[in-house]
């Protein structure tokens, strides 16, 4: 069993530096400054003050300010004097953290003017003896001198401090590398996984890839027993490039190895090198290395490296300086320049390997290039038994029988059918997953949703309903077709109002004879549209744009007519994409052939149709009536196959199939696209809803 590493829980450092420690200080301060500098005097009468302060002789002095054409005159009492009962209101407390009053002023009125201030003292002092001191006001003509400080000088300050602290995050989290401080920005974004956060998936969590984890698993063996091979005097692979369609697979075996790897493992993508500033990618290139040669022996893990790995000189402005180029320059360096990375290995992954640039692909960069395509039956069926362990199945379902039904899917849709089974499931309430769940989650990962809503007219519907009987017909009866095994009139999102499933045999090389076959079954819903009501629809626009591409990739690119003869015109560099590798005779010649062939296939898929056009109605009639038919349906109407040749499905499923084909490096520089797909027809009323 399988143990799960625990997550070391890793304490987060405060967020305070010494810049807050500073920012709390300031304010802090002006805080005090409020609160010492506060109001805290008690305002009185000029009676009061002259009957219990000036005449018993208990003030120290006066202090007169000018406010507002109007004298505020502080009262500061003896300090001698605070202890009387009298002033037990403005005596300072033990417990107080404001300054004490003994420091004044503890009193506070106002007068209208300083003369009128000046005649009330004389005249309150008049007859006060001769031993006496009298109190003259002092006058100060002032202002908040900290309020002016802040405003002129503080203000713009703290001002200027906040949007730098804003920038610094938005810096931070926009462009920044680690600290999210923009001084960080060249720093690597990379995301480390050692033995304390380890991911929890293995190599046993990939399946229908065995050829590429056995490569992807030799790195690993490597890295845990380097003196097994350095004894022998082998060196450690550089870097492994991981290519394949989308959804095959390929991040999920980054991951595994970042699982099993009991190694640093750096997981980043292609676009975290790519930055709006100059230099930002080199750098983060560096410093990516420089982490990894601390941490050797590791593994860097770069997604979608076509990002940064485009060839170079192309589509590039004179005189400019390219960012992604001199990203792509310094990765160069480090995988082998100069300088040796001792212990680092580089897995990249993308499905663009066309665009890469050529100096990335040499070997001492990548050494090995593992192409990881789509499944064939066995691997599908080990894909299908990894996602269906954590599903709660009925004892009918059958990984084999589903692998059978879905030629052409890649993990991702592999998994994305097993979700969606189990959302129908749960839709209409069942204890259990069905296999019936099973096949409306292939419908609709082909087709589309089923629109209910939908209304189409009779006579469109009878349409529909002969065109699919039309490719059902063909495929039976020509031998190197595909059988259909499903059709169905249900209006559906992708495939409009109706839509055809064939069980292609796997292979990977193709005769003349087949792809004459394949075009005739895909005309097949044409042609019946025609012998039956005398018209056409625009229902066979995406047959005859099949058809089409198809019949120039004969002509043209493999070589199968006699007249352009033994040439393919196939541009793979794509060196000449702006014009055409042949001339204009050439053209006119090509154009012709694939016309004469086009009718060829025509004349030769009515006269079979015309032959079997009891076959024909049976079948529309009954779609009319079921909607949906199926092999066994087929069977029922037209009988069995009159062939001797199995299907697909009745080989892996019932046995005798060892789901191979010929190997794969036979497989030609372009395949006709309905060798590699799960075959849909679908037919719509009109061009806009193909």
């Amino acid at each position: 069993m399988k143990k799960i590493p625990s997550k070391k829980v890793t304490p987060v450092p405060p967020r305070f530096n010494m810049m807050w420690i500073w920012i709390l200080i300031i304010l802090g301060f002006f805080g005090l400054q409020y609160f010492f500098s506060s109001d805290s005097t008690k305002e009185i009468t000029y009676s009061k003050f002259e009957k219990e302060m000036l005449l018993p002789g208990d003030v120290e002095k006066l202090v007169a300010v000018k406010s507002n054409d109007l004298v505020q005159v502080e009262v500061y009492i003896k300090k001698d004097r605070l202890d009387d009962e009298k002033y037990k209101e403005v005596a300072p407390s033990a417990n107080s953290l404001l300054l004490s009053p003994a420091i004044g002023p503890q009193y506070v009125f106002t007068e209208p003017s300083d003369v009128i201030l000046n005649e009330k003292l004389k005249v309150s002092q008049e007859n006060l003896p001769d031993d006496r001191v009298r109190i003259e006001p002092h006058y100060e003509n002032r202002s908040n001198p900290w309020a002016g400080w802040f405003i002129s000088f503080m203000l713009p300050l703290l001002i200027i401090v906040g949007i730098w602290i804003l920038l610094m995050r938005r810096m931070g989290g926009g462009a920044g590398g680690g600290g999210g401080a923009i001084f960080n920005i060249g720093k690597s974004k990379a995301q480390l996984f050692d033995k304390e956060s380890q991911i929890n998936i293995t190599f046993n969590d990939v399946a229908g890839l065995e050829e590429a984890k056995t490569e992807v698993m030799e790195i690993v063996d490597f890295l845990k027993n380097p003196k097994k091979y350095t004894d022998l005097g082998g060196k450690i692979p550089k870097g492994a490039l991981l290519v394949g369609p989308p959804g095959t697979g390929k991040t999920l075996l980054a991951k595994a190895v970042a699982g099993e790897a009991q190694v640093p493992f750096f997981s980043l993508s292609g676009s975290d090198f790519v930055e709006m500033f100059v230099g930002v990618g080199a750098s983060r290139v560096r410093d990516l290395f420089k982490q990894a040669k601390e941490k050797a022996p590791c593994i860097i893990f770069i997604d979608e490296i076509d990002a940064i790995g485009r060839a170079r000189g192309k589509n590039s402005i004179m005189g400019g300086n390219d960012e992604r180029e001199n990203t792509l320059n310094q990765l160069l360096v480090e995988m082998d320049g100069f300088g040796t990375n001792v212990g680092v290995i580089i897995l990249a992954a993308t499905n663009r390997l066309d665009v890469l640039d050529s100096a990335l692909l040499r070997p001492g960069r990548f050494d090995r290039q593992i192409s990881i395509d789509k499944p064939d039956l066995i691997g599908r069926e080990h894909i299908f038994n990894v996602h269906l362990k954590p599903l709660k199945l009925a004892e009918e379902v059958d990984a084999k029988k589903l692998s059978a039904q879905t030629p052409g899917f890649a993990g991702a849709e592999i998994a994305n059918v097993c979700n969606e089974a189990a959302l129908i499931a749960a839709r209409k309430n069942k204890p259990s997953i069905s296999m019936q769940d099973f096949q409306d989650a292939i419908d609709r990962v082909i087709g589309g949703l089923e629109k209910k809503n939908k209304i189409i007219s009779p006579e469109e519907k009878k349409i529909v309903a002969y065109h699919e009987a039309g490719h059902a017909i063909a495929g039976w009866f020509l031998e190197n077709a595909d059988p259909l095994v499903k059709v169905s009139i249900v209006p559906r999102g992708v495939a409009a109002l109706g839509y055809a499933q064939y069980l292609p045999k796997e292979q990977f090389l193709y005769t003349t004879e087949q792809l004459m076959d394949s075009m005739c079954m895909t005309m097949g819903g044409r042609v019946a549209e025609d012998i039956t009501f005398g018209r056409i629809s625009t229902g066979a626009q995406n047959d005859l744009e099949r058809i089409t591409k198809l019949a120039y990739a004969m002509v043209a690119v493999y070589g199968m007519n006699n007249r352009v003869g033994n040439v393919s015109f196939r541009d793979s560099s794509g060196e000449s994409q702006f014009q055409k590798p042949y001339s204009d005779q050439t053209a006119e010649l090509i154009d012709e052939e694939v016309r004469t062939l086009i009718s060829a296939v025509y004349d030769r898929t009515k006269e079979l149709l015309l032959e079997k056009q009891d076959g024909l109605i049976k079948i529309a009639e009954k779609l009319l009536e079921k909607e949906i038919l199926f092999q066994s349906d087929l069977e029922e109407i037209l009988g069995k196959r009159p062939f001797g040749n199995r299907t697909t499905y009745d080989e892996f499923v019932n046995g005798g199939a060892d789901g191979g084909g010929v190997p794969q490096t036979d497989l030609p520089l372009n395949l006709p696209p309905e060798s590699s797909n799960n075959e849909v027809e679908s037919e719509g009323g009109n061009i806009e809803t193909k």
